[in-house]
């Protein structure tokens, strides 16, 4: 079953507790619209690369789409069907007044010199500029892109169709814009949703942590849990994992893996420094 098959099953599980009719489900069960396209990119050493981009547009009808864009060499059209599902009901569930909507490109950025990402970047909103904007798609940071990618793709945006609100990307730098708080945002909104379970369920005060992912919700997520005094025993990125039974500190392994490039090895950091071994 792929991604969105599994969205579809738990729209059918969620109609049997729904009053909607048939006709609303039926259109929840298919996107407005979507779109593949190629994207070529000139690389460093001046051959041509095609890359293949997506944006799908599930539902206007709560307002604009919204929704990231996501860079990662497992990214294909089911994936991104079904975060743009997703996304619906994440904007529904806020009372957030826009619809949902996805992107993505089929590439692993680790493998792009910067200058190549940028031209991936900027290929992405040339070849879907005519679709996207501050009144009919807004995208976003998701997966492997950030404030960077985001300035690369909003000054195209711009280029292309003298459109200078700088409103038709969000995740953008503060000096371009950017909301103060939006790199922290997805980790901590995790956070608060545990804050919540844990008080439901009455779990301990204070819980040991496993975190999956180093990335912008992953590291962030960890460093919040750590402020609230729950101790973080596991954490792990694409490589690997580490563990401390004593717990781990998630400022010094993100220091170690941005100076190593991965959280393996960790362990070679003195005792007194990391108390942590593999996992």
């Amino acid at each position: 079953m792929n991604a969105f098959e599994n969205a579809l099953e738990q729209l059918k599980r969620a109609a049997v507790l729904s009053k909607s009719g048939n006709e609303m489900l039926a259109r929840l069960s298919k996107p407005e619209r979507e779109l593949v396209v190629s994207i070529p990119v000139q690389l460093d050493d001046g051959s041509t690369k095609f890359f293949e981009g997506y944006r799908v547009q599930h539902s206007s009808l709560r307002g604009p789409y919204k929704g990231g864009i996501r860079f990662h060499r497992e990214a294909d059209i089911n994936e991104v069907r079904a975060l743009s599902f997703w996304m619906t009901f994440k904007c529904a569930v806020a009372g957030i007044p826009m619809g949902g909507g996805k992107g993505g490109v089929t590439v692993d950025p680790r493998d792009l010199s910067k200058k190549e990402l940028e031209r991936l970047s900027r290929g992405w909103v040339q070849r879907l500029y005519q679709v996207i904007g501050p009144k009919q798609d807004v995208p976003a940071p998701d997966v492997n892109t950030n404030g960077q990618i985001m300035s690369w793709m909003v000054d195209e945006y711009q280029k292309l169709t003298g459109d200078t609100t700088r409103a038709s990307f969000t995740g953008k730098p503060l000096s371009e814009g950017g909301s103060e708080g939006r790199e922290v945002a997805t980790g901590m909104g995790g956070f608060y949703v545990f804050d919540a379970l844990r008080k439901d369920l009455k779990l301990p005060e204070k819980c040991t942590v496993v975190i999956q992912g180093m990335g912008n919700v992953g590291g962030n997520a960890a460093k919040i849990f750590a402020e609230h005094g729950h101790t973080i025993l596991a954490m792990s990125d694409s490589k690997g994992g580490i563990y401390a039974a004593e717990g781990l500190d998630p400022a010094a392994v993100e220091k170690y893996k941005k100076d190593h490039g991965s959280l393996l090895g960790f362990r070679k950091l003195s005792k007194s420094a990391t108390k942590s071994s593999l996992s």
